[in-house]
């Protein structure tokens, strides 16, 4: 349909789809008869060669399955096919087309068990196994962990793995779906404060039946106890939703005396523009729990809200040198994205999007519109964008201030360099130890993965 030799099929032989067909019917229907069942050719060219009369892109994908290219006997398609469907082939193409020439997974050497890759040299280790569903990790200054367990627990991890029993006294959870105890952080004043925060979905009840959203809470552990709790967000229950999806909930502190936090669109994803609603958001308070007097939205809106049109934030980081918050936002099929996140801006979710539906429908023709911000970086196939960290050891002298990006569905880890708030590059340096779902820079130098199937805490240490 598309590549360096085209089709000869007559523009006679296109026939109209109904609006909303899934993307595989659409291929099935408009394509296949030129390109094969499995788009590696056959009257045309394959589409998963990476060999294109043009450079390849998403523009020159779509100006030509819109125009045609007649001379080639290459059909064009606007007017038989919306734009939304259009762009949901020109996602599904590239999906294929970078399954077929993806690069083998980084390995280790089979004697020694050092991966060589993006100029380090190094090892994985597991630190702690035993835990059901880990979401998150951070560190206390005594060399131990504290982990949460999706379902609704928090455990402290001894220095030598040693996994204890649940704290007790944390939290009631909804533990539905994507819901649960989702993230932990400890205060950046820990030392002198004691202060430890939790991200979870909040269980109520509406009309007899249970319905969650996040909620925001610092205490302290003593012992094996949770104690002192203090609810720094709670919003009225009204916003709540029994649906399953898109919690968000994720934390990270500016070192301003700001505590920056995501809520994702629970599956409302028109909500996501609404600034009076509290999803499909990232949220800023002060660490006490107050709004600060220059949030955007403090007198016309939902005060909470920071920026809007984000989907479903999976990851939060502040970079050690401009101190600007970064985000990776969980897209649909197609899409995930790395995005700059700035005061008041509007990230675009669901008008513009470089994904379509999971099951292949299209969402929308629009990948850009004025008053919307663009992501610094995408993936389309989507990996699973999960948790987020900047790398600011020493350990890996080469990655210092790089930005490491977890990955369930791919199980990968990337490395992204940003240099002048834009993305340069992105290096997968792990691929094949489990669902990637936190990413933390550890203060001994360490890369730790909370990871899942198998559910294990493990890290990334130099090799020698």
């Amino acid at each position: 349909m598309l590549n360096k030799w085209l089709c000869s099929i007559s523009l006679s032989l296109v026939v109209s789809t109904a609006f909303g067909a899934k993307v595989g019917e659409l291929y099935d229907q408009h394509c296949k008869i030129c390109h094969g069942a499995d788009l590696k050719g056959g009257i045309g060219a394959s589409l998963v060669d990476g060999q294109w009369r043009g450079d390849g892109s998403r523009e020159f994908l779509t100006k030509v399955l819109k125009k045609g290219q007649p001379e080639l006997g290459m059909p064009g398609f606007e007017g038989v096919l919306s734009d939304a469907e259009i762009r949901a082939l020109v996602i599904f193409i590239r999906e294929k087309e970078k399954a077929a020439l993806a690069a083998p997974p980084p390995k280790p050497e089979e004697s020694t068990g050092v991966f060589n890759v993006a100029g380090e040299k190094f090892r994985v280790e597991t630190v702690a196994s035993g835990f059901k569903i880990p979401w998150g990790v951070d560190f206390l200054p005594d060399g131990r962990y504290i982990v949460t367990e999706r379902p609704g627990t928090v455990r402290i991890v001894e220095a030598d793995g040693t996994v204890n029993k649940p704290i007790v006294g944390t939290p009631e959870v909804f533990a539905k779906g994507q819901g649960g105890m989702l993230e932990v952080a400890v205060d950046p004043d820990y030392a002198s404060n004691g202060w430890i925060y939790l991200g979870f979905s909040d269980k109520q009840k509406r009309k007899g039946e249970e319905v969650g959203l996040t909620k925001v809470v610092r205490g302290k552990v003593e012992g094996n106890e949770w104690r002192e709790e203090e609810t720094l967000f709670e919003a009225p229950e009204k916003f709540y939703s029994p649906t399953g999806q898109h919690f968000g909930t994720q934390i990270v502190f500016d070192g301003e005396g700001h505590l920056f936090f995501s809520i994702g669109d629970r599956g409302r994803q028109n909500e996501a523009q609404d600034i009076n609603r509290p999803n499909g958001k990232i949220h800023r308070i002060n660490t006490d729990g107050s709004i600060p007097m220059d949030n955007p939205f403090r007198d016309d809106g939902f005060p909470t809200v920071w920026s809007y049109g984000n989907r479903n934030a999976q990851g939060l980081a502040m970079h050690p040198v401009t101190n600007e918050l970064w985000e990776s936002e969980h897209g649909p099929r197609g899409g995930d994205e790395i995005n700059l996140i700035e005061r008041g801006k509007n990230y675009g979710w669901p008008v513009i999007t470089y994904g379509m539906n999971y099951n292949g429908t299209p969402i929308t023709s629009e990948t850009e519109r004025p008053g919307m911000e663009q992501p610094k970086h995408y993936w389309t196939p989507s990996i699973a964008v999960s948790g987020i960290d900047f790398y600011q050891g020493y350990a890996f002298s080469s990655w210092k201030n790089h930005l490491l990006v977890g990955s369930l569905r791919q199980e990968e880890l990337h490395l992204l360099e940003i240099e002048d708030g834009e993305v340069k590059s992105d290096t997968i340096v792990l691929e094949d130890h489990g669902r990637i779902r936190d990413v933390v820079s550890g203060p001994d130098g360490a890369i730790y993965l909370v990871v899942n199937s198998p559910d294990q805490l493990i890290r990334i240490v130099p090799a020698d």
